[in-house]
């Protein structure tokens, strides 16, 4: 999806406004956040939290890695 959006003038600051399809792509809404990254190819706007997205990747890999551990540990 490619969509277009002006950048317009809120008080002393500037913003966009996402259109209704973009939104539902994003599943967010008024009053949710979204997270803007720098990535090499530009810029990435995104619902999900790029810091807690990384911490369950190693959180899972903790998990893997002590698997025993942890069936010893739930006893």
């Amino acid at each position: 999806m490619n969509a277009r959006v002006k950048i317009t003038r809120i008080g002393n600051s500037a913003g966009v406004v996402l259109p209704k399809e973009l939104l539902a792509k994003l599943r967010a809404g008024v009053g949710d956040t979204l997270y803007v990254t720098e990535t090499p190819d530009g810029i990435r706007i995104t619902a999900a939290n790029p810091d807690f997205a990384a911490k369950m990747d190693l959180a899972e890999q903790i998990m893997r890695e002590d698997r025993d551990i942890l069936r010893v540990l739930a006893k």
